[in-house]
Order: C-alpha cells, then sequence, then structure tokens
C-alpha cells in the first residue's frame, strides 16, 4: 500500500532531477535570506551558481545543533516571523533549546510526509492509532497526529505518561496500532502484566517505534511480548520531526528515506568526508523543501549507512539502515570505542535478562570504568547467589570477547531501574561527579 504512488516510485534518474532543482532553490533561499549562511557561504567561497549536480553538495558548509542554538531562537528563519504558523523545540538539557519553525506549507509536508509513512506501515484509514509520543514542543507527538488526521485514521491522543491508564485505554478503545518509544513499549509490557492484561487479547497488530536507538533484538522481544509487528520510524526536530524516514511492511529491512524532500549523505565523522554506498557513518540531511527553516548539511551524529538495493515494496527511495547508535553518545573506555547498542545487543541475546539496563561510567584511579546494571526476570532472581555470580561472570566475558572492553557486570532485581515514559536514560556518566 502507498499514500502517493506517483511520488513514493519515480524513478531514479526523475528523483535526483527533482532533487537537484530543489537543492539549488534551497541554498540560493538561505544564501540571500539567512545571514549566518552568507557568512559561512562566503568563508568558503561558496555561491549558489556553484552548485550544478547534487555531488556538489559536498561543497556546502556542515550545520551543527550547536549553530542553532547560537541562533536562538529565531536566527536561522529564513521567511518573516509572520509567516511561521508553528514552533517546536527540543528540550535544553544542555543549555538553549533548539528552536524549529514551520510555515503552513512546511506543516502540510510534514503531515503528509508522516500519511506515507503510516502506510507504508502498513495502516488505513481503518486503523485507530493510540499515540504515546509525547505532545507539546516535542516534535513526535503532533507531528504522528497530523499524519494519522491526513491519512484518515482515528487518532486517539494519549501523549506520553498515565501508563495503567494507557493499559485500559488500549483495552477499551480498542486501538490497533501503537506509537511511542521502543522502551516505553517494553514498560507498557510491564505494567499490562501487573494489571492482569495480556497482550495477546488486545487489537494491536503494528508498533511504530522511534525517537531513539534500538537493536534487531529489542524488535523481537518486543514483537513477542506485544503480539505485533515492530517497524522503525525516523526523524528529527531540527530537521521536521517523524516521518524522515520509515520502514516498510514488506520488507522490514532498513528505512526508506523520502529523498524529494531530504538530501542524504553519510560521512566520515572524523574526516568529514563522503563516504560510498555501504559504509557507516554518520548521517548528514539537507532540507530541500523546508520553507521557514531550512538546514544545509545538517550533522545528525546518527550512525548508519545507505542501502541503494531497490525494495520489493517498489519505492524508489533509498533505505537507511537502523542506527547503530551516536557519534557523540559513544563511549571510550580505555581506548576502545563502544555503542550501548552494542552492549544492549548483547544483553537481549542472554536468557533471564530483562531489557531494562544502565551503563554506569565512573573514574577510579584515572581510569574509566564501565559497570553494566541490567534486571533480571523473577525465576532469575529467585536463583541461587552463586547462579547469578555464574551470569554476571558470563556476560561480562561475552562484553569482553565480542567489544574487547573490560567491564563490572552488576544483575538488578526487576523493576529496580527507573522506567522512562520518554526515551530511555542508558548512560549514567559520574566521572566529572564525586563518587
Amino acid at each position: 500500500m502507498m499514500y502517493d504512488v506517483e511520488k513514493e516510485t519515480l524513478p531514479r534518474e526523475e528523483l535526483e532531477a527533482l532533487q537537484l532543482k530543489r537543492l539549488k532553490d534551497v541554498v540560493e533561499k538561505v544564501y540571500y535570506n539567512v545571514p549566518f549562511y552568507r557568512k559561512k557561504f562566503d568563508e568558503l567561497g561558496v555561491r549558489p551558481e556553484h552548485i550544478r549536480s547534487l555531488s556538489d553538495v559536498k561543497y556546502l558548509p556542515f550545520t551543527e545543533k550547536q549553530d542553532l542554538r547560537n541562533n536562538y531562537p529565531f536566527g536561522l528563519f529564513s521567511v518573516p516571523k509572520e509567516n511561521v504558523v508553528r514552533i517546536h523545540a527540543s528540550s535544553g538539557t544542555t543549555g538553549k533549546s533548539t528552536v524549529v519553525g514551520y510555515t503552513q506549507r512546511d506543516v502540510n509536508n510534514w503531515a503528509e510526509l508522516m500519511a506515507r509513512s503510516l502506510m507504508a506501515a502498513g495502516v488505513t484509514r481503518r486503523d485507530i492509532i493510540h499515540n504515546a509520543y509525547g505532545y507539546g514542543l516535542f516534535t513526535g507527538g503532533l507531528g504522528t497526529h497530523y499524519g494519522a488526521e491526513k491519512l484518515g485514521a482515528t487518532i486517539v491522543p494519549v501523549s506520553g505518561g498515565g501508563t495503567k491508564r494507557q493499559i485500559m485505554l488500549l483495552n477499551d478503545f480498542k486501538a490497533t496500532v501503537i506509537c511511542c518509544t521502543p522502551s516505553y513499549a517494553l514498560h507498557l509490557y510491564d505494567v499490562a502484566q501487573e494489571a492482569g492484561v495480556d497482550f495477546k487479547d488486545l487489537s494491536l497488530h503494528t508498533g511504530i517505534f522511534g525517537a531513539e536507538p534500538w537493536t534487531e533484538e529489542m524488535r523481537r522481544e518486543i514483537e513477542a511480548k506485544l503480539n505485533l509487528k515492530a517497524l522503525d520510524i525516523y526523524g528529527l526536530s531540527e530537521v521536521m520531526g517523524p516521518g524522515v524516514a520509515i520502514e516498510c511492511r514488506e520488507a522490514q529491512n532498513g528505512l526508506h528515506i523520502w529523498e524529494d524532500h531530504f538530501l542524504v549523505e553519510i560521512i566520515d565523522p572524523e574526516t568529514l568526508e563522503p563516504l560510498p554506498y555501504g559504509e557507516k557513518g554518520e548521517l548528514v540531511i539537507t532540507t530541500i523543501t523546508k520553507e521557514a527553516q531550512p538546514l544545509i548539511r545538517y550533522r545528525t551524529r546518527d550512525l548508519t549507512s545507505l542501502n541503494p538495493v531497490p525494495c520489493k515494496c517498489g519505492r524508489t527511495h533509498i533505505k537507511m539502515n537502523k542506527v547503530l547508535g551516536r557519534s557523540d553518545d559513544m563511549l571510550i573506555i580505555r581506548g576502545v570505542n563502544v555503542f550501548p547498542s552494542q552492549i544492549e545487543a548483547i544483553l537481549l541475546e542472554t536468557e533471564g535478562l530483562s531489557p531494562h539496563y544502565q551503563l554506569i561510567l565512573r573514574r577510579e584511579d584515572s581510569m574509566d570504568t564501565l559497570e553494566v546494571q541490567v534486571e533480571v526476570d523473577e525465576r532469575i532472581f529467585s536463583d541461587k547467589i552463586k547462579s547469578l555470580q555464574m551470569l554476571e561472570k558470563k556476560i561480562q566475558k561475552n562484553i569482553k570477547e565480542f567489544l574487547g572492553v573490560t567491564t563490572k557486570v552488576r544483575l538488578v532485581e526487576p523493576k529496580s531501574i527507573v522506567r522512562s515514559e520518554g526515551k530511555a536514560k542508558r548512560i549514567i556518566d559520574l566521572r566529572d561527579k564525586k563518587q
């Protein structure tokens, strides 16, 4: 099923011609309307007329999250403020928020791309969508909401929180699709178990999960526990929100990026040089249809690779593989590079462990240490202490063998790690704090 067959199946040559036209337009727009970009272009000696092919994007400057903070709140707008009908912002955990503006056309495009994404996941206007992404300045809730309405499906705007009530509504309203973070989906399962509700008795057939990296092991866990097909969706507030890319139901092996609106590259995060298809690196996005706040070569910090092989679903838009992690989330432990998702994969392959874990970083005698705290299920927790100690050693050994880093592993009792109703907090960094 496709929401817009013509656009989703554009021949590659036509799609790239459209991208080039739109790239030229957006480059000219930011050069003459956004002082920040004009200065960056002039520093590099680049002008709009220098962009003659898609490969010329490599001559353009990068944009980073700090650039949005430095131009807070409206310094990157390329239209008069009276043309901006919507403002979203990320949480300012390290300072100022990153602000994003939308014209009416931007909002309409966003709704259409989310409708495309939902239909690619197998959602139709006959479905009832339980939307547990947060509403408000966060883009997840409203982005999904507008897409569902554009599609004509029924939307239940639950937002985050009130987990027991969410279980009741899932049961009472007979929702067929659920949208939330993957970690919250597993939290919903735990709460349902406590309430005596079996997900097998609910009407859900599809889950659309995003806003945080998650592994194939977690996908299998979610599908088994929630009794549905789990699909990955990708987006980020700085670029638009959810709906930049999604897995199609037919393949479920990579996310189609809507290339008629986004020009994507993979770069080496160290050298900043472009990488070919198939090589893992950092995803860089240029928005080629945004009006209020276009971004040129935005460094997402998300690590993935691009797959140009035609998909059996018939969509011609290139696919990105599941996000491995973030270049700025990478842990360096005694010279070894480690991503939380790599540790998660090892934990989820170990029988008796739950998907709830935290990584505790400390500094001892000028050396960084990593402790992995992971919950065990009720059956395992009741075992003898010796059995638990053996399991801890087994996990330590597996992490050492597969990742080359020595860790301390501590098994903790069920439900002892704080649950999140949004993105899970996986990393606790105590290296600069008194122990």
